[in-house]
């Protein structure tokens, strides 16, 4: 019998690793197709291509991001072929499974939880007797009703064989993100999260992982991520795993791990500050609420000062990019609440900074208390929640609004000294500023359109104007430099009006000529021909001391000219400063 394992993935780069671990534990006695899709592929265009594989035996491994995506398909799957047996398994349907067989009538069986030995043993029964009550741990139907099997003891681990090398992914290798598993489990109860009904954590074997990251990196894997729910839980195995990443790692692969902060040691973080390659890890870090009564009804142990700790030191390591996770909506966590907690984290400058709204997953205790609290929610996944008894629906609205310029503005670096100085010296708070500015960009009904770099200038500068803001000045220098800095190549048309008349450019450029040092040694070293200054670089003035800023932090309003040199041999990208005064008084 042909047998397809699907699934959609959110994104294109996204691999599945599910199904990869059906296939392994499934062969040699049973070959298996793998094919991959994404939720943003037309349903049409999945069925078809499946269509053409002539499954007998059809798997879509499912969760929150593709499920109602996955019943279009199975739906019109099993339309086109009544015969084809139709198996589903992944977190989505583990739980209230009898309601998912109840939903979709086309869905023959559901694997519930740990699927690889009950994927194969229903291999088994289907190549067989199809006596399916032989399975462990899935639902199937039987004389016009639903049938139940419960899920056997854990599969060992050290014995699953590697999902990571099959010959027919080598070729992605590089251009997608690989997903790595190292252990199974969570030590941890936080009530919002699927990985606390799972007792206990389960090791694979550590010689096997590095074996299969050998061979991952030695095949080109540029992106390795770790799927582990707490990557440090065990000291001594992190250390294990970050020495050898260290000493083996391939020049251009990065790493990236979900880690607990507030029991990271300081003599770990030392460690890697001292050895890791700059670039070469990646944390996540799930700080979600710094409310001590929030976290107490989600049963969710955080000691904030010792994250803090972490995320400092590794922060000044400047070795590692940190990227840190809240999540809106959870118990007794009201609007002002969750201010705080954004500006508690905001605080620690991490390099990205997610706001995630809470999702009432299957199975989750939260789900099974929501009444507790209050909670209205969406009837279909993502199960996002609407309000409840502190926060209103308003609320949500308005923090989706800080979501969504958070994002554009701080996430993606695309004016960090501009943003810097508007959280620290303009608006009273970091909140404050995204609240404000993630309003007028609702309001303007820029939510709904798309923006190049240049629109996203433009948008700041209209909502500071329209905010009467009196620094503007200053700030419209910062987004100038931002801008120019930022740029790798020669910008064609800056987003703002030129201040400098083309004669006043070709002076101050006559005036560089003939003194570079003005813009100091490093740039006078370049020796910077007329013709490299026309065509390479861009003057701007900045109505404040560039390179005092930058040094101190304080600012004094004298004008500055800044050029930035962009080297079309280097690839780089240089700034140049001096105040205006100066140049002037040189020059004369």
């Amino acid at each position: 019998m042909k047998i397809v394992l699907s699934t959609l993935n959110a994104k294109y780069i996204h691999t599945s690793l599910s199904i990869r671990y059906l296939k392994a534990y499934a062969e040699p006695e049973y070959e298996v197709e793998l094919a991959e899709y994404t939720i943003k592929d037309p349903s049409m265009n999945i069925v078809t291509d499946l269509h053409r594989k002539k499954p007998e035996i059809l798997g879509f491994s499912c969760y929150i991001w593709n499920i109602e995506e996955t019943i279009k398909v199975i739906k019109m799957m099993k339309k086109i072929n009544p015969s084809l047996f139709i198996v589903l398994g992944g977190p989505e349907v583990t739980y209230d499974t009898k309601e998912w067989m109840e939903r979709i009538p086309e869905v023959d069986c559901i694997i519930m939880g740990e699927g690889e030995q009950s994927f194969k043993q229903l291999l088994e029964e289907l190549h067989g007797e199809r006596n399916f009550t032989n399975v462990s741990g899935i639902a199937f139907r039987e004389n016009n009703s639903v049938q139940f099997k419960p899920q056997r003891n854990k599969v060992d681990l050290k014995e699953l064989p590697s999902p990571y090398r099959f010959e027919e992914d080598l070729s992605q290798l590089s251009k997608r993100v690989t997903y790595i598993e190292t252990s199974r489990g969570c030590p941890f109860s936080c009530q919002f999260c699927l990985s606390s009904i799972e007792v206990g954590v389960r090791y694979f074997d550590r010689e096997k992982i590095k074996d299969d990251i050998r061979y991952l990196m030695n095949n080109g894997a540029k992106t390795i991520k770790f799927v582990d729910r707490t990557f440090n839980i065990s000291r001594s195995y992190a250390m294990e795993m970050f020495q050898f990443l260290i000493d083996e790692h391939k020049p251009g692969t990065v790493f990236q791990f979900e880690i607990t902060a507030d029991i990271m040691r300081p003599e770990v973080i030392q460690f890697l500050n001292d050895n890791a390659p700059k670039g070469l890890f990646r944390f996540e870090i799930g700080v979600q609420s710094t409310n001590d009564q929030t976290n107490e009804l989600v049963m969710r142990r955080q000691n904030f000062n010792k994250l803090t700790r972490t995320v400092t030191m590794v922060k000044e390591g400047q070795k590692i990019d940190q990227h840190l996770d809240l999540i809106a909506g959870l118990p007794e966590e009201d609007y002002n609440s969750f201010k705080k907690t954004f500006n508690d984290v905001f605080k620690l400058r991490p390099e990205e900074l997610q706001l995630g709204f809470l999702k009432m997953l299957r199975g989750t205790g939260l789900r099974l208390r929501a009444a507790d609290h209050d909670y209205v929610y969406m009837d279909h996944s993502p199960y996002e929640i609407l309000k409840n008894n502190v926060l209103s629906f308003e609320d949500i609205i308005s923090i989706k609004q800080v979501e969504d310029v958070l994002e554009k503005y701080w996430n993606d670096h695309r004016m960090d000294e501009t943003i810097e100085y508007l959280v620290s010296n303009v608006f009273s708070s970091p909140f404050d500023f995204f609240q404000e500015f993630g309003t007028f960009w609702d309001e303007k009904g820029w939510t709904r359109i798309g923006h190049q770099l240049e629109d996203l200038y433009k948008h700041l500068h209209d909502f500071l104007e329209n905010a009467k803001n009196d620094d503007l000045d200053i700030v419209s220098g910062l987004m100038r430099y931002d801008y120019l800095r930022n740029q790798k190549y020669k910008p064609r048309k800056p987003w703002w009006n030129d201040a400098l008349t083309k004669q006043e450019r070709s002076k101050i450029y006559r005036s560089i000529l003939d003194n570079p040092l003005i813009l100091g040694k490093e740039f006078a070293s370049k020796q910077l021909s007329e013709k490299d200054l026309f065509k390479h670089t861009v003057l701007e003035t900045i109505p404040f001391n560039v390179n005092h800023y930058l040094q101190t932090g304080k600012m004094i309003e004298e004008d500055s000219i800044v050029l930035v040199h962009y080297d079309p041999i280097q690839s780089a990208t240089s700034v140049y400063s001096a105040v205006s005064n100066e140049l002037d008084s040189k020059v004369s």
